[in-house]
C-alpha cells in the first residue's frame, strides 16, 4: 500500500538505527526513446532494492510526456519503488488536471510534486492554457479541494529564487547589494563576458511569501531546485522556519558528471557557484573535472546532513545509478548488487519490464515509447 512520504519519512527515522548515514531519495525523467525506457525500468528496479524513501519522476517541459510520466509512475509502484509523481500546469487544461488526478489515484499513485513547469521547448516565457491554472498554488488548491488528504503533495523550493525572480545586475550596482543578496550573488562567464545574477530582497520576499502560501495551502514537504553552496540552503530553510514553514525541506542534489552538462545546468537554473568552487572546476582538466566535481558534491552532502536540518538528501539521479552511487558510497550509505542478491525476482522483474515496453524493429530514436501500465 503505497503512504505518502510525509508517512514514509517518519516511520524510516524512527526505525533509522545509524544517523550518522543519511536517508535519500531519487528523481528520473522520463526518456526520449523505448529503449530509454526499457532501460530506465530495469534501473529503477535496481535502485529501488537500494531502499530509497521515495523517487520522483518528472512531467516533461510544457507537458509533453504527461502520458509516459504516468506509466511510468503506476510501472514504478510494481517495481517496488514509492513514486513521487510530478504534475505541471502547463499546457494542460483544468479538466486535464483533474483527470490526471484522478487516473492517478486509480493507479494508486498516493504522492504529487505540485509544480507550474517549465515553458515548452522553443518557447522563452511561460504562458497559462487557456481553461488551466495559473501557478503552482492554484494545483496545490485543487489537490486539496478535490482529493483532501488522499495525496501527500510536494512543492518547489529555490533557495536561491526561482530563475524568473533573479535579475541581470550591471557590476557598478554590486556594491549597493545587501548582506543577504551578497550570499545569492550569481557569477558567470557569458560570450566571453563576466556577467553577474541576483535575486534581490524585495523579490526573494515575494517567493519566500509564495512559498507560505503553497504550504497554508496543502504542501506537505518542500524539495528544492539544486543548489552547490550550503550557506545559500541554510538561510533559505533558517527563513522558512522563521515564518512558520515546519514541512520537511528535501535538499535538492545533483551530481557533477561533466563539465558540459554542469554549465547547462546551472546556467538554466541560474545557480549560484561559490568562487573556490568555481575557479578549481574550472582549472581543472577534462579528466580531473568528474573526480573533482564529485569531491565537492560529497562534501557538500556531508555539510548538510551534519546539520541536523534536512530530513533527507534527494539525488537528481539523471536516469544514472554510477555518479549517484558514488556519492552515496561516500557518505557511508551500504548499497547492495541486487542481480547477485535477489537472482529470481529479477529474472521476474525483467520479464515483466519487457512486456511493458513496445520496441520498435527499426529507428527506434524516431518513435515514441510506447508504455502500458
Amino acid at each position: 500500500m503505497s503512504r505518502t512520504i510525509v508517512d514514509i519519512l517518519a516511520k524510516a527515522q524512527a526505525e533509522q538505527q545509524d544517523k550518522s548515514v543519511p536517508l535519500y531519495s531519487f528523481e528520473y525523467f522520463p526518456p526520449k526513446t523505448p529503449k530509454g525506457v526499457l532501460n530506465l525500468y530495469k534501473r529503477v528496479w535496481r535502485m529501488a532494492k537500494q531502499q530509497p524513501l521515495f523517487g520522483d519522476i518528472t512531467w516533461g517541459a510544457g507537458g509533453t510526456t504527461s502520458d509516459l510520466t504516468m506509466d511510468l509512475a503506476t510501472n514504478f509502484l510494481k517495481l517496488g519503488l514509492e513514486v513521487n509523481m510530478h504534475l505541471t500546469c502547463t499546457n494542460i487544461k483544468a479538466e486535464d488536471v483533474r483527470k490526471a488526478l484522478d487516473d492517478a489515484k486509480k493507479n494508486g499513485i498516493k504522492n504529487i510534486v505540485a509544480l507550474r513547469g517549465d515553458p515548452p521547448a522553443g518557447q522563452d516565457k511561460w504562458e497559462s492554457t487557456e481553461g488551466g491554472f495559473e501557478c503552482a498554488l492554484d494545483l496545490v488548491e485543487e489537490i486539496k479541494r478535490g482529493h483532501g488528504d488522499f495525496f501527500g503533495t510536494s512543492v518547489a523550493g529555490y533557495p536561491e529564487g526561482h530563475p524568473n525572480a533573479i535579475t541581470l545586475l550591471k557590476k557598478e550596482n554590486l556594491s549597493k547589494l545587501t548582506a543577504p543578496e551578497r550570499g545569492r550573488l550569481i557569477t558567470r562567464e557569458e560570450e566571453g563576458k563576466t556577467v553577474y545574477y541576483c535575486c534581490l530582497d524585495a523579490d526573494f520576499v515575494k517567493e519566500m511569501d509564495y512559498l507560505k502560501k503553497k504550504i497554508d495551502a496543502g504542501g506537505q514537504c518542500i524539495i528544492t531546485q539544486l543548489f552547490y553552496d550550503p550557506h545559500v540552503f541554510f538561510a533559505f530553510e533558517k527563513k522558512c522556519r522563521e515564518m512558520g514553514i515546519t514541512v520537511p525541506i528535501f535538499p535538492g542534489i545533483m551530481p557533477i558528471a561533466n563539465r558540459g552538462s554542469f554549465g547547462r545546468m546551472t546556467g538554466f537554473c541560474k545557480t549560484r557557484i561559490p568562487y573556490e568552487m568555481k575557479i578549481c572546476l574550472e582549472a581543472a582538466s577534462d579528466v580531473d573535472f568528474k573526480a573533482l566535481g564529485h569531491e565537492m558534491v560529497v562534501e557538500l552532502c556531508k555539510t548538510l546532513w551534519a546539520s541536523g536540518k534536512i530530513p533527507a538528501l534527494h539525488f537528481y539521479s539523471l536516469n544514472q545509478e554510477i555518479t549517484t552511487y558514488a556519492i552515496m558510497e561516500a557518505m557511508g550509505i551500504k548499497l547492495i548488487d541486487p542481480v547477485t542478491a535477489f537472482p529470481e525476482e529479477k529474472v521476474k522483474a525483467y520479464e515483466q519490464i519487457a512486456k511493458w515496453v513496445d520496441l520498435p524493429t527499426e529507428e527506434p530514436d524516431q518513435k515514441k515509447a510506447k508504455v502500458s501500465a
